[in-house]
């Protein structure tokens, strides 16, 4: 079946890549991407059930939650790009997300999401900026060739242990995705997140990352097979949480490489550097529907904060297919959401009866 993607949507950021940052783009890559997203539409369309298609990746959601994001005031000259070019408010919708393409429970090893939406930002032709992090600062994934090679593994160990030729192990990989997996998550409010991917920041390139502010959660019960939901829900209905957003700016280039994310930016030469407090007000969790109706990519924003590399050009077409995919599936309309939607959003429905929480 063709791909459904719109590869000239009119809602994303459309700049070309930037050598000047870094950006080198291989032979090939195009073919890549085009493989790569019949490949994850066609796991949505088999992965759907009761009617309902998912993301193919962070497919369940703990919980959306509206927030305030503060530029704050006095940031150093180099720091006042884009968003961040003076100080204000923006109202913001956060999406915390198991980073798994199936509904498993939450004891099971896997990576935590923090897909942040700030609306009404002028400048940005979707009118909202997209932040979209997880819990560890580098990606599994060098390049769109291996990215392809990972989806159309059967079963997807094969990707990293293809055979016994030394020169083909990804060892690496192997290494950072067994260090996630084994990471030990209680609450989605106690963690700290990352970009993993570059991004401009202006004329240069950069990392950003939301560290949390204050005392850990109290609630860390690790019991049910939703506990982060029921965590998260717990302390916001009655705490605040609140985040400092950062930015690491490129320094060392050669140590820094922009088209091989699982490279770590060294903070020891490279730190970050607080640009904005989010604060998320007690509350109850948003309703599930709106939740996972919202589309998040980082290519919903100003050039100013423009994606970087090669995993990021694959992600703009492929989280653009499978948001179309999806929304086609589920008969929901595709549009960004306004203060007024987030702050009307309803009492999230009690688990049992909610499919989008629902085990499969």
């Amino acid at each position: 079946m063709p791909s459904e993607i719109a590869s000239h949507d009119p809602q994303l950021i459309s700049t070309g890549p930037s050598p000047s940052l870094g950006e080198t783009v291989p032979a090939g890559e195009a073919a890549d991407i085009q493989a790569i997203v019949r490949l994850v539409e066609a796991h949505v369309r088999d992965a759907a059930k009761n009617g309902i298609a998912r993301r193919d990746a962070h497919s369940k959601g703990h919980g959306c939650v509206r927030a305030e994001f503060q530029v704050l005031e006095g940031l150093a000259p180099e720091l006042r790009i884009g968003i961040f070019a003076e100080p204000r408010r923006y109202a913001a919708v956060i999406r915390f997300s198991n980073g798994a393409g199936v509904m498993a429970p939450d004891k099971q090893g896997d990576s935590r999401g923090m897909a942040i939406k700030l609306l009404d930002v002028a400048g940005s032709p979707s009118g909202t900026q997209d932040f979209v992090l997880v819990d560890h600062s580098t990606f599994v994934i060098r390049n769109v060739a291996d990215y392809r090679e990972l989806q159309a593994a059967s079963p997807q160990w094969k990707f990293f242990l293809p055979d016994w030729n030394p020169f083909r192990l990804r060892l690496h990989e192997l290494l950072i995705t067994l260090a996630i997996q084994r990471q030990v998550v209680k609450n989605p409010l106690s963690q700290r997140y990352w970009s993993m991917t570059p991004f401009a920041f202006g004329k240069v390139a950069c990392k950003f990352s939301a560290r949390p502010v204050g005392p850990l959660s109290a609630f860390q019960d690790t019991e049910a097979a939703d506990f982060l939901r029921g965590n998260l829900e717990n302390h916001l209905a009655t705490e605040s949480a609140s985040f400092d957003f950062m930015v690491q700016l490129r320094t060392q280039p050669d140590a820094m490489p922009i088209e091989d994310p699982t490279i770590d930016w060294r903070e020891a030469v490279a730190p970050f550097r607080t640009l904005a407090r989010i604060t998320i007000p007690p509350q109850p969790l948003g309703e599930a529907d709106f939740c996972e109706n919202l589309s998040f990519t980082p290519w919903h924003g100003l050039p100013a904060h423009r994606p970087l590399g090669g995993l990021n050009r694959a992600r703009r077409e492929v989280y653009e297919a499978i948001s179309r995919l999806r929304h086609t599936m589920n008969a929901k309309p595709r549009r960004e959401p306004t203060e007024a939607d987030i702050i009307s959003m309803a009492a999230s429905h009690p688990t049992q009866n909610n499919p989008y929480l629902t085990q499969q």
